[in-house]
């Protein structure tokens, strides 16, 4: 079983809550889920889109083929009736759209009229709509009466009946009128499988903070950062953490820089626009050797560009950005469990090692959500590299940046002891105080760069491989690509010999030792590049890191993201 479900509407028609309602339910009954949206920078009008595949196995992308569009205008029928399968259907509500549509296709439900027949309310209509799909698809109604229930507890006893009337009556009508449907999602309402785990990207760079001792979190909102925000704002009080909402980014990484320097990790958040006020302040972190973790979800520019779309475009400013030289680290998770686990690396590492630590991430990889059997936080290191306490009291003298063999030292944290914690944005010696002098500079550089940059270079892992160990054709892939380039070898490995490998960890760039990628790049017949930029900017960093150039590239840079479809059909032209 292989299905995928498009909700189409304006912004503010509810395409999120059923789209959203659809997802954790399918989750709940334990199917594999992946969803992606599409959506326009405007509160309301537009046309907007929620997909949502679901299916009896692991599923990490979306398809072009269409099995059921839920379509709550008249565009979204012009729009997409051409993606549906042979035996899809489009659901739509004639009275509603004042259009009426001919074909075995077409299932005309009226979502208004029932919502306010059987719930009391015509906003009730998407939850019809929802209820409408479960009978196309043959599933029963108890994991969406849970979820209604969970959802309008608050709201009232009345509420929660009346949605769940609604429900039934879309279900009803649909199992009544739908003789040409022929899904079977089970008819029990659960697969034989657990309820799994459904989770965004922003989440789980959220949750990867939070579980990583996240104390302050300072961004001023920009689309599609904004979810890390509202997701660590939901666990303020749970967790003791601070959320600021900036009057800018300048503001935002300040504050952040100011947190962590008075002894808390904190973390900031933006997207490319943004990220270009955060600049100097990104120096200043490398200045004055201050842990700070930045999440960069980037969108397609310049300037505003695409404020809502998808694109890996930032690759380059988070690698050069910001002046002077000095160590950063800089991370691109492609699943949300990477995303965690990263997100953990980058406190940990930023905190180790006194530097700024990037999380690059983008519109696709922010709002998709994936299934999982559930997510191991067994593996989350938390160390506190700080002095506190005694440990720094009992020091017979403090210097924030002596001289060490490592280029680390200690990190007093300010008024824990009778140690003054010196800094300044200035060049300046081991107590902190400015130099002008030429041989204190030389030290410094060296100590900041030089001797840091193996020590981190060491704790970058390799790419992951994915696939035949010995491949003829290897797909290359980094961020937010991952899930697509996986089932694309699954779909190509029965006839080819074909390997993915996918970056997460970009910069520093891993070396060879721990895994020979290149050998594999080398000896591959064909190796292709695979990114969401015009100009191939992870295949140029790859070029300038190891000397190897790809031959081929497939770049998309319309704001959207591959689907597994069109990848595969990019694919077969060189492939054959």
């Amino acid at each position: 079983m292989d299905y995928s479900i498009k909700i189409s509407g304006e912004a503010g028609q509810g395409i999120q809550t059923v789209g959203g309602t659809l997802a954790r339910l399918f989750a709940r009954a334990g199917y594999h889920v992946f969803t992606h949206q599409d959506y326009e920078s405007r509160v309301r009008g537009g046309n907007n889109f929620y997909q949502i595949r679901l299916s009896d196995r692991p599923v990490t992308a979306s398809r072009d083929r269409i099995d059921i569009l839920v379509s709550l205008n008249k565009e979204g029928i012009s729009r997409y009736e051409d993606e549906l399968s042979e035996n899809g259907i489009i659901v739509y509500d004639s009275l509603a759209l004042k259009q009426k549509h001919e074909g075995h296709n077409f299932l005309d439900v009226p979502f208004v009229k029932l919502a306010l027949e059987h719930g009391g309310n015509k906003i009730m209509a998407n939850t019809v709509a929802t209820g409408s799909v479960l009978g196309i698809l043959g599933m029963k109604l108890n994991i969406l009466h849970e979820i209604i229930t969970d959802t309008f507890r608050k709201k009232g006893e009345d509420t929660v009946k009346g949605n769940i009337h609604a429900a039934a009556a879309g279900h009803d009508f649909a199992v009544r009128n739908c003789e040409q449907c022929s899904f079977d999602a089970g008819e029990g309402g659960r697969s034989p499988m657990p309820a799994k785990m459904l989770i965004a990207g922003n989440e789980a760079i959220g949750l990867g903070a939070v579980a990583s001792g996240l104390k302050f979190y300072s961004a001023y909102p920009m689309t599609p950062s904004t979810g890390i925000m509202n997701y660590i704002a939901g666990k303020e009080k749970e967790h003791g953490i601070i959320v600021e909402q900036a009057e800018d980014e300048i503001s935002a990484i300040n504050m952040a820089l100011g947190a962590s320097f008075s002894g808390v990790r904190a973390m900031t958040g933006t997207s490319g626009g943004g990220f270009a006020l955060m600049s100097e302040g990104l120096s200043l972190a490398g200045m004055t050797e201050t842990p700070v973790v930045i999440a960069l979800a980037q969108r397609p520019g310049p300037a505003t560009g695409f404020p809502t779309r998808t694109e890996q475009s930032d690759l380059q400013f988070a690698l050069y950005t910001a002046h002077g030289e000095f160590p950063r680290i800089i991370f691109a998770p492609g699943t949300p469990k990477q995303a965690l686990y990263l997100t953990n690396k980058a406190f940990d590492l930023a905190e180790k090692y006194q530097i700024p630590v990037i999380i690059i991430t983008d519109q696709y990889l922010a709002d998709s959500q994936w299934t999982y059997e559930g997510l191991d936080l067994s593996g989350i290191k938390y160390t506190d590299y700080r002095l506190r306490g005694s440990e720094f009291e009992n020091l017979s003298e403090y210097k924030r940046y002596a001289f060490t063999d490592t280029g680390i030292t200690p990190l007093g944290v300010p008024g824990d002891s009778r140690h003054l914690v010196v800094t300044d944005s200035d060049e300046h010696d081991e107590e902190g105080h400015i130099v002008e002098d030429a041989e204190t500079r030389i030290k410094m550089i060296d100590k900041r760069l030089f001797k840091k940059s193996p020590l981190i270079r060491e704790e970058i892992a390799p790419p992951v491989i994915y696939g035949n160990n010995q491949p003829d054709i290897v797909l290359v892939g980094w961020g937010s690509t991952y899930g697509i380039i996986r089932e694309a070898v699954d779909m190509l490995s029965q006839a080819n010999s074909i390997a993915m490998l996918h970056f997460s960890e970009i910069y520093p760039f891993p070396g060879i030792d721990k895994f020979d990628y290149l050998s594999i790049l080398r000896n591959a017949a064909i190796s292709i590049c695979i990114e969401n930029n015009a100009t191939g900017q992870f295949a140029r960093l790859v070029r300038s890191e190891t000397g190897y150039e790809f031959k081929v590239k497939i770049n998309k840079y319309d704001g959207r993201p591959f689907t597994l479809d069109s990848l595969l059909g990019e694919l077969n032209a060189f492939i054959g």
